[in-house]
């Protein structure tokens, strides 16, 4: 009998390939958002611990909000009566992932929003976007990991500068593309002068509103290849929620 999927996975392990982490590793002082009331983290604790004449063994409890560090938002986050996290199966773990790199104008403009005409010059060069593909937005923003003040990065405005997506390139790779998920290494979708001028996060409601997928709060995404790598995302299986932490990784071909 011959076992194709050992094969495929001792290949997918071989130096062609690299594993890349791109999630943040959480403790008891990882930033959230503000909105979120104290006292809402608790990682860790010990519930039962070594020398217990009962069972020798540790064991903790976790206390943390659904968007926490590198997590998964479901369409009921922000829309009423859409899918949470118990109607997304395991066959939605993994995607053709593809790499927007916008950070060089990041550096220029922290409030620069990716546009259809940046993911075009990406598509010149690497291909169209393909079908069901996670779309990721890197800014190198997760470089600020885990300086909450940096993170926000408030103006003397009293609002937060940092860059994201638009609407219109949203659109284009939704709409146009097909894509099935979006993510970005910032704490939000949007770009946050966008947020302002609308007074919302309409770009974050437009991918939830669509019945889409998207990871917030990545790392490492410039240690992927732009084009023909696949993500791996997996988050606890708890019904009902709108959002959850997530483990996320990356399978790229080496440099």
């Amino acid at each position: 009998m011959e076992n194709k999927l050992w094969a495929v996975l001792n290949e997918l392990k071989s130096e062609k390939y690299e594993w890349v982490e791109l999630s943040h590793s959480l403790n008891n002082d990882s930033p959230y958002w503000a909105g979120i009331p104290e006292g809402s983290v608790e990682l860790g604790k010990v519930v039962f611990d070594w020398g217990n004449p009962m069972l020798e063994c540790l064991i903790q409890t976790f206390k943390f909000p659904g968007q926490f560090g590198t997590h998964v938002d479901f369409p009921s986050h922000f829309v009423k009566g859409t899918p949470g996290s118990d109607k997304y199966g395991a066959n939605e773990f993994a995607f053709p992932l593809v790499v927007i790199d916008i950070s060089e104008k990041v550096k220029e403009n922290v409030d620069y929003a990716v546009t259809v005409d940046d993911i075009k010059a990406y598509e010149a060069k690497y291909g169209a976007i393909p079908e069901g593909a996670f779309v990721a937005l890197r800014t190198d923003w997760y470089k600020r990991w885990p300086d909450m003040d940096k993170l926000a990065n408030a103006g003397a405005d009293g609002n937060e500068h940092c860059p994201g997506w638009s609407l219109p390139a949203l659109e284009y790779i939704f709409d146009v593309r097909k894509a099935a998920a979006n993510g970005h290494e910032t704490l939000d979708t949007d770009a946050s002068y966008l947020a302002v001028e609308a007074g919302d996060l309409a770009c974050e409601r437009y991918v939830l509103g669509k019945g889409k997928l998207q990871i917030e709060v990545l790392a490492n995404l410039d240690k992927v290849a732009p084009a023909g790598a696949l993500l791996f995302a997996s988050w606890p299986r708890i019904e009902g929620a709108t959002g959850l932490p997530a483990r996320v990784y990356a399978l790229t071909p080496k440099k």
